[in-house]
C-alpha cells in the first residue's frame, strides 16, 4: 500500500512539475520583431518604415529591479526607446505609445507614457550614452515608481498603476543602423542605502558562500577552477521543508567545462567537496549527468546539462512529517551569516580530514530526493535525512559558470 501511495504521489509531483513547465515556456520567452539579438548586442532589422521591439523574458521585481542600455550606434536617426512594458506588448510600437508601457525615447529626450505624445524629460541622447530603467523598492501597493537614468545620474521618475510582476524591460528602435548593447542585470544603487542593497541582491539567502558570487538571483563562480579542490560552493541559509520542498537553477553560462552541480547537503558540508562527494550530500552534475551520493565516483541518472537548461532538486516528505521538524521552527540562529566571497580553501588540516569523507549517510528519518530537467522529472533516490535537515547546495568548479537560482519555484 505504501508503494501505491508513494508512486501516487510522485505521479501527482510529475504532473505539478509539467504544469509548471508549461507556463513557464509561454511566461519566461522574450520577444522581438525587426530586431536580431547577437548576445547582449540588439541591432534594428527593418526598413525604417515600421517600429523594432525587444520585450525581456522576465520582468522586473524586487530581486531583480533595474536593466541598462547603452547606445552602440544611434544609426539613422536614434529612435531608441528604454521602458517597461506588458507582457503581451505589441512590437509595431515603441515603449511607451500604448496604455500600461512607460519609456524615455533617447532621439527627443521625452517620456512617454501610454500615450504616443511626450512629455519634456531629459536631454536627447547619443552614441556612448548609457541608459537605465528600473522600479523604486518602496513603492506603494497599485502604484510603481518607475526611474529612468543616463550614465548612472537619475534623470526622474513617474508613477504608474502597475505591479512589479508585470512590467517587462523594452527596447525599441526605428532606423536603420540603430544597435545597442543590453545589460538585464545591471545594478543600481548607492553607498547610502548598502543595507537595503544588501537584502536585495538575495546574499541573505546563503548561509555559506565560497568562491560564488551573488549578484540578485545569479551566482557566479570566481574561484581559480584549476583542481578538484577549487570548488566554488553556496549553501542556502535555509534547509527544504514541507512547505519550500523544491528549487531550481537555469544555467546561464556552462563557462569552460560546465563543472555544476545541483543537490542537497548536511549543514555542515565541507567547503572544498562538491555536493554529492561526501556523505551528508546528494546531487546531480550537469557536466556527466551522473547522480553522486556521498562518494567521489557517480552512477548514470540522467542527461547532461548545458547553457540554458533548468535544473531542479526537491523532497518528497513523508505524509506523517512533523511540521514541527520545518525549517520555521529550527534553530537558525546557529546558522553561520554569509561570509565574503574567498579563495583560501582548505584552511587547516583538520578540515582536509573532514573533507575526504565519503561513504553512507548517517541514520535518520526516509525521504524521497529527486531530480528534474527542464521541468520533466529525470528520477529519484530514497536517502536519510540529516538531523537538521538538508540544505539547497549547489557546486561549480570551471572558469565563467554562471547560474540563476530560484529557491521557492512552486510558490508563485
Amino acid at each position: 500500500m505504501d508503494d501505491i501511495n508513494l508512486h501516487y504521489r510522485f505521479m501527482n509531483w510529475r504532473r505539478r512539475i509539467r504544469e509548471i513547465r508549461d507556463v513557464r515556456a509561454v511566461r519566461y520567452r522574450e520577444r522581438l520583431k525587426r530586431m536580431l539579438r547577437d548576445g547582449d548586442v540588439l541591432r534594428y532589422h527593418g526598413n525604417s518604415d515600421e517600429v523594432g521591439c525587444f520585450v525581456a523574458a522576465r520582468p522586473l521585481s524586487k530581486r531583480n529591479r533595474y536593466f541598462e542600455v547603452t547606445i552602440v550606434d544611434t544609426g539613422v536617426r536614434g529612435m531608441i526607446a528604454v521602458g517597461l512594458v506588458p507582457q503581451l506588448y505589441k512590437l509595431d510600437h515603441q515603449p511607451g505609445w500604448l496604455p500600461n508601457s512607460v519609456a524615455f525615447h533617447a532621439d527627443d529626450g521625452k517620456l512617454y507614457n501610454g500615450n504616443t505624445v511626450g512629455q519634456q524629460f531629459g536631454a536627447k541622447c547619443c552614441r556612448g550614452d548609457r541608459i537605465g530603467c528600473g522600479i523604486s523598492l518602496d513603492s506603494d501597493d497599485g502604484q510603481i515608481t518607475v526611474f529612468f537614468t543616463k550614465n548612472g545620474d537619475e534623470i526622474g521618475s513617474v508613477d504608474i498603476p502597475a505591479s512589479p510582476d508585470a512590467l517587462y524591460p523594452a527596447v525599441g528602435m526605428h532606423s536603420l543602423g540603430e544597435e545597442v548593447l543590453l545589460d538585464l542585470n545591471a545594478d543600481w544603487g548607492t553607498d547610502d542605502d548598502d543595507a537595503q542593497m544588501i537584502v536585495d541582491s538575495h546574499e541573505e539567502d546563503w548561509a555559506r558562500l565560497y568562491d560564488v558570487k551573488v549578484t540578485g538571483t545569479l551566482l557566479e563562480y570566481v574561484g581559480k577552477g584549476k583542481s578538484i579542490v577549487d570548488v566554488g560552493l553556496a549553501q542556502a541559509r535555509r534547509p527544504l521543508n514541507t512547505r519550500f520542498h523544491y528549487y531550481e537553477l537555469e544555467i546561464t553560462d556552462a563557462g569552460e567545462k560546465c563543472y555544476i552541480a545541483l543537490g542537497l547537503a548536511r549543514r555542515d558540508y565541507p567547503k572544498n567537496r562538491h555536493p554529492g562527494w561526501s556523505r551528508g550530500s546528494i546531487a546531480y552534475h550537469a557536466d556527466d549527468g551522473k547522480l553522486f551520493h556521498g562518494s567521489g565516483v557517480g552512477d548514470p541518472f540522467g542527461p547532461r546539462c548545458f547553457a540554458g537548461d533548468v535544473m531542479g532538486c526537491g523532497i518528497m516528505f513523508p505524509r506523517d512529517f512533523n511540521l514541527d521538524d520545518d525549517g520555521d521552527d529550527w534553530d537558525l540562529d546557529v546558522v553561520p551569516k554569509p561570509v565574503e566571497v574567498q579563495n583560501d580553501l582548505y584552511a587547516n588540516n583538520d578540515e582536509d580530514e573532514e573533507e575526504e569523507e565519503e561513504g553512507e549517510d548517517v541514520e535518520g528519518r526516509k525521504v524521497m530526493v529527486f531530480f528534474t530537467r527542464n521541468g520533466k522529472v529525470v528520477g529519484r533516490k530514497e536517502v536519510a535525512l540529516p538531523a537538521a535537515g538538508f540544505y539547497p547546495t549547489i557546486g561549480m568548479m570551471s572558469t565563467g559558470e554562471k547560474v540563476r537560482v530560484d529557491l521557492q519555484p512552486l510558490s508563485g
